[in-house]
């Protein structure tokens, strides 16, 4: 008989799976929890599956192991952590971390399987520097150890030495608010001393609706990092607090090129502290987005002007944050809290083993992320450290919006608590991620994914759909579009802009993000034989169904000048002139540029174009079918979402040629046609002609 894995279902329940039933014996199973001896009062037998009841209870303090004659099996924890007999005894709703004030300091860390904790007080933030260290001994109540500290401990370092299965480390707390140099040690703060002038009126711009937004994500090292970007901090969190700012060829760059263009919302790639392995912030040549977390409630080190000190990062990111509200930008951040860098050597782990992760039924971590990890969100305390995280990036840091890498790896209860909390905010704070429907050990039921959208009110969910419809499959190279040539895809995305498969207000439409070929390397890849000229077009179509469909519209930093990364899919580690933002380019394609620009302005201005819900869609939209293939026509009727203009009329040509198109019954005038904006006021009557690959925006009085 062979054991193939034996887990704790309770306090006194373990399940053994064998491959041989035949060959049980109850009498010889013995289980060892430390070094006491476990009584098996009862067992009952379904399929190869044995599960014991003992007449003692697990200690989770101890290891617990299981032998049937010669074969000794490990008891995994894990099942144990998921039931409401483990939350009973050992959840905590009491802040944890440092908890700060100039008398006294209190500090809370959670685990119940620890057998001892310490804190650790530093005066300086190096290992390598030797010092005589304070040790405090931590007392425990149901897993929750804590200690007050008398006098004002701000400006120094600590960590916890935790003890757990006769192993001894020492960790960083996973609610620090600041750390040392690479994230090593945590570090005390008074965060009233970090806040630029102003922080306290500070508040971001309001925003209605989630179909209001458009936003813009970049990376606060590829948005300045160019020799030509104009900017004094190069790479740096104060990148974007400078105003006036412009390229060689006299054009505005960062800051000034956000503004110029119009969007409402920025979202930043990981600016929380991520791993040192990936960017040494002692040296921080080599380049990372940053989507393997070290340090979830830290802002990382590398973008601050002195990632030694630790007030700095976090001024500067405030700093940041501040003179984007004083531009009416309100600000994203993208989080990452569906894995961490190492598991085995995470914090998490060394706290508390088996709970903030999924495992498989053999023991082995689930790995839905592709990185090798998938934390468990349905654990409680984890679900509560995501809460508590997100608030805290909330309140402290005046954040608008979180953007969830991954979030089909979250359950559906925490994404929903987190709504919840959120919802009491003055605020309307924005929830969206990637819904995608990802191998992890979570019932489908309870995956945040795009599947389950109607359990999910109040978030949204990037659309693939219509990202893959309109340019194509981005796992395909050469594969086209609507927007680049594929015959007979107009109706797929006729259901699309009909929000058939997500509401507008939960559909991020986008055709690039930082994943895979950008739009002009996928135009490039897919349309290899076609002009310049048609190529462009082709970018300007692939803008302009993001932009008048209804939904919520992103754009990726520098798909408005055709940002290229030549040809590179996956630039999570490439050097910076794979990444930057070239802002060169912006010249030779500022006619890419400007339509983009126009097209922003005529969304922003008109509300029929930011219908929040799917009856009004039903109400309002209004789809021509009668037009040739490759065309696609809607018109927006009655004054939509309570318009100026009583019906919009929008005409998408994908044919390498000109289209004459009939116009429904009375005279429309032309807001945008063959991909320029329209100053005089041109009015058609009966037919029009569409040239070839671009839109048209007519509207009716």
């Amino acid at each position: 008989m062979i054991i193939f894995n034996a887990v704790l279902k309770n306090f006194n329940k373990v399940t053994v799976s064998v491959d041989d039933f035949s060959q049980f014996r109850s009498y010889k199973f013995e289980i060892k929890n430390g070094n006491s001896k476990l009584s098996i009062e009862k067992y009952s037998v379904v399929d190869n599956n044995v599960t014991l009841f003992l007449k003692e209870e697990v200690n989770i303090k101890s290891e617990c192991y299981i032998s049937h004659e010669n074969l000794h099996k490990k008891i995994l924890f894990h099942p144990l952590f998921s039931t409401k007999d483990f939350d009973n005894r050992f959840y905590h709703d009491l802040a944890l971390g440092a908890i700060y004030n100039h008398e006294y300091t209190i500090f809370r860390i959670w685990s119940p399987t620890a057998s001892n904790i310490s804190l650790l007080l530093y005066s300086n933030g190096e290992p390598s520097i030797e010092e005589d260290k304070k040790v405090i001994n931590m007392k425990e109540s149901n897993g929750l150890w804590s200690v007050l500290v008398k006098g004002d401990l701000n400006g120094y370092y600590y960590n916890y030495e935790v003890e757990v299965y006769n192993k001894v480390n020492e960790v960083v707390d996973p609610y620090a608010k600041s750390v040392s140099i690479n994230g090593l040690r945590g570090f005390i703060v008074d965060l009233s001393k970090t806040n630029p002038h102003g922080w306290y009126k500070d508040t971001g711009p309001s925003l209605e609706n989630y179909t209001d937004a458009i936003i813009y994500e970049t990376s606060i090292r590829d948005i300045s990092i160019y020799h030509e970007s104009g900017v004094a901090h190069k790479g740096k969190f104060l990148a974007l607090t400078e105003d006036s700012t412009f390229s060689s060829n006299n054009l505005p760059t960062c800051l000034d090129h956000i503004k110029d263009l119009g969007i409402t919302h920025l979202q930043l790639m990981p600016i929380f502290d991520f791993s040192y392995i990936s960017v040494d912030e002692k040296q921080p040549y080599k380049y990372n987005w940053g989507y393997d977390p070290q340090n979830y409630n830290v802002p990382e080190g590398s973008y601050s002007t002195n990632p030694y000190d630790p007030i700095c990062r976090i001024y500067e990111l405030k700093k940041l944050i501040y003179h984007l509200h004083q531009n009416n930008i309100a600000v994203n951040m993208d989080v990452v809290y569906n894995h961490v860098f190492d598991a085995a050597n995470s914090n998490f782990e060394k706290i508390f083993p088996e709970y903030y992760f999924r495992y498989l039924q053999n023991g082995a971590l689930s790995n839905g992320s592709g990185c090798g990890n998938d934390t468990a969100s349905e654990h409680s305390m984890m679900r509560k450290f995501i809460i508590d995280s997100v608030l805290y990036w909330c309140k402290e840091y005046h954040i608008d919006g979180f953007r969830f890498d991954l979030m089909g790896l979250q359950d559906i209860d925490t994404m929903n608590s987190l709504r919840k909390k959120l919802s009491e905010f003055k605020k309307n704070v924005m929830i969206y991620g990637e819904g995608w429907n990802l191998n992890t050990c979570l019932d489908e039921s309870q995956k945040a994914t795009y599947n389950n959208s109607k359990k999910l009110p109040g978030i949204a969910f990037f659309n693939d759909r219509i990202r893959d419809c309109i340019k194509g499959d981005v796992f395909n190279a050469e594969e086209k579009g609507f927007a680049t040539g594929k015959s007979h895809s107009s109706k797929e995305l006729i259901k699309l802009i009909c929000c058939d498969f997500l509401a507008p207000s939960q559909s991020v439409n986008y055709i690039s993000c930082h994943d895979n070929l950008t739009l002009w390397d996928k135009i490039d890849s897919s349309c290899k034989y076609e002009s310049f000229d048609t190529k462009k077009r082709m970018a300007k179509l692939c803008a302009a169904i993001i932009l008048t469909s209804p939904g919520i519209p992103f754009i990726y930093s520098g798909e408005e000048f055709c940002r290229t990364k030549y040809g590179e899919h996956n630039s999570y580690n490439k050097p910076d002139n794979i990444n930057w933002v070239d802002w060169a380019r912006k010249a030779e394609f500022i006619d890419v540029f400007n339509y983009y620009k126009n097209l922003i302005s005529i969304r922003k201005n008109h509300p029929a174009f930011r219908i929040d819900t799917a009856d009004k869609i039903k109400e309002h939209l209004v789809i021509l079918d009668y037009y040739p293939d490759n065309t696609i026509g809607f018109i927006l009727k009655d004054y939509a979402n309570n318009d100026s203009w009583k019906d919009i009329l929008v005409i998408f040509n994908a044919n390498k040629k000109d289209v004459i198109i009939d116009l429904p019954e009375g005279r429309w005038y032309v807001a945008l046609k063959d991909n320029t904006d329209i100053k005089k006021k041109i009015s058609y009557e009966d037919t029009i002609v569409i040239p070839r690959i671009s839109t048209c925006i007519l509207f009716k009085m």
